[in-house]
């Protein structure tokens, strides 16, 4: 068949493709631990996830979650935080390690080629690690000289008060390390979350790239032949108690010229049914350069560079967050603004074609997340993570393609009352 190239393709909405997760497989390692693996690579890379229930919800002395992560592969049983980095180098590796609200996370991006050699390096850092004193003492300092440079930013501060309003300072979620939190650390405080959360045995291990079995047995004789020590995973509850102060104002710089505006609520979680639905909502309004939010306060009135909405799911519990730096002088006038575009939504359906193009947004960047093996993975990561299946997946296809424009504007009315929001302006 030979192209006309005289007449244009047939142009098609996101909304008109079939959307299907690539199946992720699984394994159990001789020792009992799981690998969940994606063979979805045309290049010879790798990313490999370690995954410890080690984040901020279950420290049990503040800012210990961080440095326990941040120390990791700083020194071993048999190795110097030296000799780790610059055999990393040779290789070409990359090793990360972070710890969020839930989980600390090890990632390992290497050349597939170089596992066997890699794996075992990485095994050691887990299982042997020692926290050096001079590494912790390093550490300290120079979290503490970040901190103290970050208090002097409006954004940093702005966002640690939205978080400590709606889930209260004392909650997880809500809470945020001060100076003397890091300096009260101990190399002991350390030792002690490292031996009860980083423990092999409760490790889930996440794989994709250009992967097969090969480099299945090639984990497997490395963490699967490990022997696992039961270590059980405290947990702890924790409620959330917003603050009665709904609003905040804090002169951070006298001489500052711009304010950082974070106006905020609690929300479900992606266990909710409102969740999938609130995601179209939050793109209709905050989520996207074409949003209402930007429409108005950014293109119309000209107030702000940007503004965007975003929603934060974690495993107990989430929010839903306005976020803007706005000139000192129109601070005022653009948090009006939010409250008068989130009475437009509840009093006012969106048009079908507004509503298509939000649609048409968020499946075409699904479209981009199915492409690659890295951003597959961190989609079927999330599932596993939150005790989903594929059928949560093809749940959420079937609501953006389908959810109509009154359902968005009941879930606003639901969602967007004035008064269930707290306000910070840090200036």
């Amino acid at each position: 068949m030979v192209l006309d190239r005289k007449v244009s393709p047939a142009i098609h909405d996101a909304v008109e493709f079939d959307y299907k997760l690539p199946p992720i497989n699984t394994a159990k390692l001789d020792n009992g631990l799981p690998l969940y693996w994606l063979d979805a690579g045309v290049q010879d890379v790798v990313q490999i996830d370690w995954i410890f229930s080690a984040g901020l919800w279950h420290e049990q002395k503040p800012a210990v979650a961080h440095a326990t992560a941040g120390l990791l592969k700083n020194g071993t049983a048999k190795h110097t935080a030296e000799q780790i980095n610059e055999a990393l180098e040779f290789y070409g590796a990359q090793l990360k390690v972070s710890a969020g609200n839930d989980h600390a996370t090890v990632t390992l991006y290497s050349l597939t080629k170089h596992l066997p050699v890699l794996l075992p390096m990485v095994l050691e850092i887990i299982t042997e690690a020692t926290f050096p004193e001079s590494e912790v003492e390093i550490h300290k300092h120079n979290a503490i000289q970040r901190l103290l440079v970050n208090l002097r930013q409006c954004e940093f501060v702005a966002n640690q008060k939205i978080d400590a309003l709606l889930f209260g300072p004392g909650h997880p979620y809500g809470r945020f390390s001060k100076k003397e939190n890091i300096e009260a650390l101990t190399r002991e405080d350390l030792v002690i979350f490292y031996k009860s959360n980083y423990a092999l045995s409760n490790v889930q291990l996440f794989m994709a790239g250009k992967v097969g079995e090969k480099e299945v047995k090639c984990i497997n004789d490395v963490f699967g032949k490990h022997p696992l020590e039961k270590t059980e995973i405290k947990q702890s509850l924790f409620t959330a108690s917003p603050s009665p102060e709904k609003t905040c104002r804090i002169d951070n710089d006298p001489n500052g010229v711009q304010g950082a505006v974070r106006i905020g609520r609690l929300f479900p979680n992606r266990r909710h049914p409102d969740y999938t639905p609130m995601v179209v909502l939050n793109t209709l309004f905050g989520g996207y350069f074409g949003s209402r939010l930007m429409s108005n306060i950014r293109e119309d009135k000209g107030y702000t560079y940007g503004i965007y909405s975003s929603l934060s799911p974690e495993l107990n519990g989430g929010s839903f967050i306005i976020h803007t730096e706005t000139g000192r002088d129109v601070v005022e006038k653009a948090i009006k603004e939010v409250y008068h575009e989130m009475e437009v939504l509840r009093n006012e359906a969106a048009t079908d074609d507004e509503l298509l193009l939000v649609k048409n947004y968020l499946l075409g960047g699904l479209l981009g997340d199915l492409d690659g093996p890295f951003s597959i993975l961190q989609r079927w990561r999330t599932l596993i993570l939150n005790g989903f299946t594929e059928e949560y997946f093809n749940n959420n296809i079937r609501i953006y393609k389908t959810i109509t424009a009154k359902e968005l504007q009941g879930l606003a009315q639901k969602y967007f009352g004035k008064e269930d929001f707290h306000e910070v302006v840090v200036i």
